[in-house]
């Protein structure tokens, strides 16, 4: 675990994803942390905790270095697009809209925030390894883009596509045999893998594909993994995707969109070294480049998938600490008033953050403490013998690189509200998620009459 240390080297303004906490990150006279040029403190005790802080200048600023850096190094066009499954939210969406984006969706849910948020459907893609009919048709009636993962998506797009109306636009998805985990990676023939199609299958699939008018294949996607530190597995990927691209083109299909997915990592704690986004388009872009060239082929449209890597480094979430438990020469707790329901990463994962008190950030670390969540669960814990200056209850305690798969994969377990949401900017913080009350919780509950007694 790691204690925020912001101004230990200098920050990375245009890679977000290379820094511990948001590009806007200041230390006031009074050594409280402000972000956004909001005391953090004071939207604590404004909007109660846990509270997850959002920082707009940390994610314009991660959109325009993907936009910017594939027009610097791509010779052909590209689209980088919003993996939302990473934070989905109206303003998120209405963000990524106004700086050029698309997005990629995977529920009815993700899809309907995305367009009422102001995406246009020709700038979303939908993805999903069962997606339902109703998903296909709002996807199709909005123009939106169609991941084909396997022939289950065909034969349901076979029954809504009217026999005299526009094909639907599709990408095929398929496993490029090249998988990665985040230190290393292998390649293998087959993937275990839910999504996409197989390798082996590619053929048949596009020679199918062609002989049904309902659908025009306009593309290929394949993804590897994520929170990756390594290029050249992505270097490898290109390779793949181009042959698959030379023989979809020989066999008729129009494809101008190669979409290699996402995956870039972040920087959680102070060893984290993650390439920074303009290295890693770079990188891919030149491979793309040059593969296209010394295959003799048009350049596609190169599309890229960043979620974390676009909105992790923005967000905080806010818990005030609360009862402390000493056990002599084993372990400091202290809890929080949160916990596994508004980040269950650390339990599902493992993962690591890095975290500080919001009035004591460069405070010499004097104890080591477990900050634990306050769930029935004995591994409910977000930061295991962690440093920090000596706290007691009633402090705040500010955990980082939470902007991404917090909210998103945020429950109600043991029947506790989620936290509500703000952005800040330029010294404004404005409510983007209401917080749940505990009678919210009980809004789908129903109780049939033979349960009541006139008691």
């Amino acid at each position: 675990m790691s204690q925020l240390k912001p101004y230990e080297n200098h920050r990375d303004i245009s890679s977000p994803n290379r820094n511990i906490a948001p590009i806007t990150t200041e230390i006031n006279e009074n050594n409280q942390l402000v972000v956004g040029g909001c005391v953090i403190s004071d939207l604590a005790k404004r909007y109660g905790t846990p509270l997850y802080i959002l920082d707009e200048a940390t994610i314009r600023a991660s959109c325009k270095a993907y936009k910017s850096s594939l027009e610097k190094y791509y010779k052909g066009d590209s689209l980088p697009i919003y993996a939302s499954k990473a934070n989905s939210s109206l303003v998120i969406s209405s963000i990524i809209s106004s700086e050029g984006l698309g997005l990629d969706a995977v529920s009815e849910g993700e899809l309907i925030t995305a367009l009422k948020g102001g995406l246009k459907g020709e700038n979303i893609v939908l993805h999903g390894n069962n997606k339902s009919k109703h998903e296909l048709q709002l996807a199709y009636n909005n123009k939106v883009k169609i991941i084909i993962d396997n022939y289950h998506d065909i034969e349901i797009l076979k029954s809504i596509v009217p026999s005299e109306g526009t094909a639907a636009e599709v990408m095929l998805r398929f496993t490029p045999g090249i998988e990665c985990h985040t230190h290393e990676y292998i390649r293998t023939g087959h993937l275990d893998s839910k999504f996409g199609f197989d390798p082996e299958e590619l053929e048949k699939v596009l020679i199918d594909l062609k002989n049904y008018s309902f659908v025009r294949l306009i593309g290929l996607h394949a993804h590897i993994g994520s929170q990756i530190f390594e290029l050249q597995p992505h270097i490898d990927l290109v390779g793949v995707m181009v042959e698959a691209l030379k023989l979809a083109r020989k066999l008729g299909h129009p494809v101008s969109d190669l979409n290699i997915g996402g995956g870039l990592g972040i920087k959680y704690i102070n060893s984290d070294d993650p390439p920074s986004i303009e290295n890693w388009i770079k990188v891919i872009s030149e491979a793309l480049n040059s593969s296209c060239s010394e295959n003799n082929i048009s350049l596609p449209r190169l599309m890229c998938e960043p979620g974390r890597s676009l909105v992790a480094t923005s967000g905080i979430t806010i818990y005030e600490i609360g009862s402390r438990k000493d056990i002599p020469g084993v372990r400091t707790y202290l809890s929080v008033d949160g916990g596994m329901s508004d980040n269950p990463r650390p339990i599902t994962y493992q993962s690591e953050y890095s975290a500080c008190l919001l009035d004591k950030p460069f405070s010499k670390t004097e104890e080591k403490v477990t900050i634990a969540g306050k769930h029935c669960e004995s591994g409910d814990v977000l930061l295991k013998d962690f440093a920090l200056p000596k706290s007691k209850s009633g402090d705040f305690l500010g955990v980082f690189g939470t902007g991404a798969y917090n909210f998103s994969m945020s429950s109600n377990y043991n029947r506790i509200p989620r936290p509500a949401a703000v952005i800040v900017s330029n010294g404004h913080a404005e409510i983007i998620q209401r917080r749940e009350l505990s009678e919210d919780l009980l809004r789908y509950d129903l109780l049939p009459d033979r349960f009541i007694t006139n008691d």
